[in-house]
């Protein structure tokens, strides 16, 4: 918390968070449909495009790890601008890329930068938003990372109509992400336009401020967190892993199927970037469905809609309508996402101690980014060894698992919320 005699104005956290967030997130989803194109385009076959696209979420992840201990150690703020510079390093490497390999290793630096990006941008809000705002403010960041969703995709489609490279959706990441490092490098100084920061040390003696002490409390000591409340997260963060391994094999299967399917790739991107629409359009009725009936209400039929996009997708491949099955399938599991929006992280609220709850939060991004990961490689194996209409049936299956373990453990943890 910053102390200031000025009073607050949301509007504030307009150039050093909401800005960033937009450009970062927007640069991120252009290229995410047309990664299996460009992993073609370097040798790889269908399944090992389907490995490269998940180096994102791998990358993300791993980056879970250290990143809350690095945010403590050089500040939210040289977070950002370090984690705009990886990304970066990332975008230049798939630009360059000649085989998939250097492409998937540039992708998974992305997904590292990603991870501290959004640890950084968190731990500024709790460091200078006054609690009285924080609700507001997360919301609020919330839609810039779905409006920067939906702008990526359609950015994309139009460059690539015009131009008709498939790099050109990384070009736009690299202009865009550039922008976001401009925006930070050359903003005033926080303390100058929130007020100076209170500092506190932490369990090493390193001064740090509270949105810093939070994030490092979030990522040291996660696997002894882990193990101490393993019971809850084998149960309903495991059920929660799979609504993230539905969300993650979304962006996998999709731009494959159409890949596979032969649609071109501007028109992939323009599709997914409908489909994203849906979603965000949906963004602010989950959270209405939670609070009057439950998070049951939310989840359940959120995770069927998903779980019955992807099972009706993967009996379309081969019929004559196989392109008009794939934009109906991406619009419903955007329906399915959209009415599911939050789910996790309020679950996560629910269930982590009140005067604690930075370790637990922490633990269960692990687990279900974990589930995240796992999703793109068990759907690149499934799409070797098989192919991708069954990758697509079992990542629905997955997720109709989900719903029972929802049905039983959500009651059993949470009973206000039966």
């Amino acid at each position: 918390m910053s102390n200031s005699g000025a009073p607050f104005q949301l509007r504030q956290a307009a150039l050093p968070v909401y800005l960033p967030t937009l450009l970062f997130t927007a640069g991120e989803a252009a290229f995410i449909p047309i990664v299996p194109v460009i992993a073609q385009n370097v040798g790889a076959n269908l399944a090992t495009a389907g490995l490269v696209a998940g180096m994102l979420t791998l990358g993300i992840v791993i980056g879970d790890i250290p990143s809350g201990w690095i945010i403590a150690r050089i500040g939210e703020r040289m977070a950002m601008l370090w984690s705009t510079l990886i990304a970066l390093i990332g975008g230049g490497l798939a630009l360059a890329a000649t085989n998939p390999f250097i492409l998937g290793l540039g992708i998974f630096f992305i997904g590292l930068a990603t991870s501290a990006f959004a640890l950084a941008r968190h731990a500024f809000l709790t460091t200078f938003v006054p609690f009285e705002f924080r609700a507001r403010a997360l919301s609020t960041l919330g839609g810039m990372f779905r409006a920067g969703a939906v702008m990526g995709p359609f950015l994309s489609a139009a460059v690539l109509a015009v131009t008709h490279t498939p790099l050109a959706a990384f070009w736009i990441m690299v202009i865009f992400t550039l922008g976001t490092g401009a925006v930070l490098l050359f903003m005033p100084d926080p303390e100058k336009t929130f007020g100076r920061a209170e500092r506190m040390r932490d369990s090493t003696g390193h001064q740090v401020t509270s949105g810093e002490l939070e994030v490092e409390q979030e990522t040291i000591g996660l696997f002894s967190t882990i193990k101490k409340n393993w019971r809850v997260l084998a149960r309903l963060g495991g059920a929660s892993a799979l609504v993230m391994a539905l969300r993650s094999g979304r962006t996998v299967i999709f731009p494959l199927w159409a890949v596979s399917i032969g649609i071109k790739d501007s028109d992939t991107a323009l599709i997914i970037g409908l489909a994203t629409a849906i979603d965000f359009l949906l963004f602010f009725s989950s959270g209405q469905i939670m609070d009057k009936w439950g998070r049951l209400a939310s989840i359940v039929p959120s995770m069927i809609v998903m779980s019955a996009a992807l099972l009706t997708l993967s009996v379309t491949h081969d019929v004559s309508t196989n392109v008009f099955w794939f934009v109906a399938t991406a619009f419903l599991f955007a329906v399915g996402n959209g009415i599911g929006s939050g789910i996790l992280l309020t679950l996560a609220s629910d269930l982590a101690d009140k005067r604690n709850p930075a370790p637990f939060l922490g633990a269960w991004r692990f687990i279900t980014d974990s589930g995240a990961a796992l999703a793109p490689m068990g759907i690149a194996a499934i799409t070797a060894a098989l192919s991708l209409a069954l990758a697509s049936a079992i990542t629905g299956v997955a997720g109709l698992v989900g719903v029972i373990m929802m049905l039983i453990y959500v009651p059993r943890f949470l009973p206000r919320n039966k």
